[in-house]
């Protein structure tokens, strides 16, 4: 590569550099201007460092008194309504036992508080479409039931990621092909209502929504009148509805649904039994919309986890999830598994699901139909995840609803003097770099404090934007997070630096060792910064709290640190190493071939040099390319 395209494309990386700046800045711009809520342009500071306000909730059971499980499920609830993320610092914990505390950084919306106290329950509904996020015409996450001779049924949960020969996949298509409901059913009546409101008002709203035709709103009410002259709290089922489609206002919802919106969330929350649901899967793998409650969680009697059992009564190293229904469950649940399991087991239809808290936990599809009331989840999840399904079916059956006891303002817990030693241990560690390059790497050294400059102002910009838009708050911990990066990315301009360095010893030119030197520095660079990466996303992902903060920001500074690396610091010295002062190696450039101690050689022509004649042996012509 002669020196020519060598410029060219480092300015071409540097202007690509420039128009990722541009594009960050100008984002937080509009958003400080124009966002709603507007952004600042500051941090958002988590709790140990601007306080908040902590509300005590008293979780409730209509008819039952409360256990330590499911205040635990109350918990996690709760945690998953103020701080899905994570990023969030909110503080979710027991009290007393029985009460749960909420700590909650600088003003919380008045939404958000209203949120917390809203009741909580699972319900089953059918899946009228699904579509994966990525927008892949294939999802695997969600297989269905496989077949069981012992009169259970499997199907994984949610985030499965491979299902047996027998069950079915999510759905190739789940656009147009999943837009008809096989007819629209009331929703079970819980036990101390009547069957008939639960009936009427699914005959009122279900036709208007779904079908718009004369015939179908007909065809409902005389199913509404039906249900009104029964007793007993099971659901009868309209089996003549059979024409009622999703709307296109309700589809193109489903299109625009962005599963990490907080508010489509608590929407999805707050639907009623007799209304279409448009939701994501708790892992924001899959989206969906969901037809009218068929089934009511309170119907849930039992539900455990445990190894599956094959046909031979033989363990099959699987963790299976064993749910049972009431008999007024059971009933429907037979009418509803009968229905799908006549649809294609790739369509949608084929498929019901798990609503709980606005969010789908799990989604399975059919094989056979389930008479006795039991199914058996099976699926590519640990035990740990399958206790944990276990307890959401379990626990989020009950009608939960959170009385709030109290609220206050807290300060801080650490304060501006432990946020201002944590900056000037930030400053001290950045001068000690400064030092170490400018001593090392003379002028070069230069290049290591711009990198570091730019890496943040990059953390800066993301670190507030993220705060906006994902309510992103800065701990002591995060900050700890930021200081450690200074390190990592300091780390990688020293392999680039003595890389070239060793190039120049063989007796290579600074402009051709530059690019040798890249090439070899490269590889170590992407292998450190990724078992970095990995380190954090593995601590993400197993903390909690002030943990995950710290994991949040060490991989959101190694990510920045290849973006620095490849866009910044690797052109600049490709321009530097052109110059005369950097090419011809000036004794304070860093890259004096004399003080590196490198070999003399000849140049022979057409980039060819000799090497200098070792004692007793004869010189010997190598050459360079680029």
């Amino acid at each position: 590569m002669n020196m020519r395209t060598q410029r060219a494309k480092a300015v071409n990386t540097l202007l690509t550099l420039v128009l990722l700046l541009m594009l960050l800045v100008g984002g937080l711009g509009a958003a400080h201007l124009a966002g709603n809520p507007r952004a600042q342009l500051t941090p958002l500071l988590g709790l140990d460092l601007e306080g908040g306000q902590q509300i005590i909730l008293e979780p409730e059971v209509q008819g039952r008194e409360v256990t330590s499980g499911q205040v635990d499920q109350a918990v996690d609830i709760i945690r998953q309504r103020v701080d899905g993320s994570g990023v969030a610092e909110a503080e979710v914990s027991t009290l007393g036992g029985t009460n749960i505390s909420v700590a909650m950084p600088g003003t919380p919306d008045p939404a958000v508080l209203e949120s917390l106290q809203a009741s909580s329950q699972m319900t089953f509904r059918e899946v009228l479409a699904a579509e994966p996020v990525s927008g892949a015409g294939q999802t695997d996450t969600l297989p269905g039931f496989g077949a069981d001779e012992e009169g259970g049924k499997k199907d994984s949960g949610e985030g499965s990621d491979q299902s047996s020969a027998t069950t079915s996949s999510s759905g190739k298509e789940p656009s147009s092909k999943a837009t008809s409901a096989e007819g629209v059913w009331p929703a079970q009546s819980t036990p101390d209502s009547s069957t008939s409101s639960s009936g009427k008002k699914t005959s009122e709203s279900s036709p208007s929504s779904g079908s718009g035709t004369s015939s179908s709103s007909d065809k409902s009410s005389k199913s509404a009148e039906k249900s009104s002259s029964t007793q007993g709290t099971k659901a009868p089922v309209d089996k003549e509805a059979k024409d009622i489609t999703v709307p296109p206002a309700v589809l193109e919802e489903m299109e625009s649904l962005d599963c990490t919106d907080q508010a489509a969330r608590e929407k999805a929350q707050q639907a009623g039994d007799d209304e279409f649901v448009v939701t994501c899967s708790s892992q924001g793998h899959e989206k969906y919309v969901l037809g009218p409650t068929r089934i009511a969680g309170s119907a849930i009697t039992d539900a455990s986890s445990g190894p599956e059992m094959g046909q031979q009564g033989a363990p099959t190293g699987r963790t299976a999830v064993s749910l049972e229904l009431d008999e007024a469950g059971s009933d429907i649940f037979a009418d509803l598994s009968a229905q799908m399991v006549a649809e294609p087991k790739d369509s949608p239809l084929n498929r019901f699901a798990m609503l709980l808290d606005g969010e789908v936990i799990s989604a399975p599809g059919m094989n056979q139909a389930i008479t006795n009331g039991e199914a058996q989840i099976t699926g590519a999840f640990t035990p740990e995840e399958g206790e944990a399904l276990a307890d959401q079916l379990k626990f989020g059956a009950l009608p939960f609803s959170f009385n709030l006891q109290s609220s206050e303002q807290i300060s801080p817990t650490l304060g501006d003097e432990q946020l201002r030693w944590g900056i000037w241990a930030g400053v001290i560690g950045l001068v000690l770099v400064a030092v170490y390059s400018l001593f090392q790497y003379r002028a070069l050294g230069l290049v290591t404090l711009a990198s570091l400059a730019l890496a943040g102002l990059l953390a800066y910009l993301c670190v507030v934007l993220l705060g906006w838009a994902y309510n992103l708050r800065l701990t002591m911990a995060g900050i700890t997070g930021l200081i450690v990066a200074i390190g990592v990315t300091a780390d990688s301009f020293i392999v680039y630096f003595e890389r070239i360095r060793d190039e120049v010893r063989e007796g290579r030119p600074l402009r051709n060792a530059v690019e040798t030197g890249w090439a070899r520095a490269k590889r170590t660079i992407l292998v450190s910064d990724a078992v970095n990466l990995l380190a954090a996303v593995i601590l993400y992902l197993m903390s909690e709290a002030n943990v995950k903060a710290f994991a949040f920001m060490l991989g959101l500074t190694t990510l920045i640190d290849l973006v620095v690396v490849m866009l910044f610091t690797h052109p600049v010295v490709t321009l530097l190493a052109q110059t005369r002062f950097f090419g011809d190696g000036h004794p304070l450039s860093g890259m004096n071939p004399e003080s590196l101690g490198a070999r003399r050689s000849t140049y022979v022509g057409r980039g060819r040099f000799r090497d200098p004649e070792p004692a007793g042996a004869t010189a010997t012509t190598s050459e360079v390319t680029a």
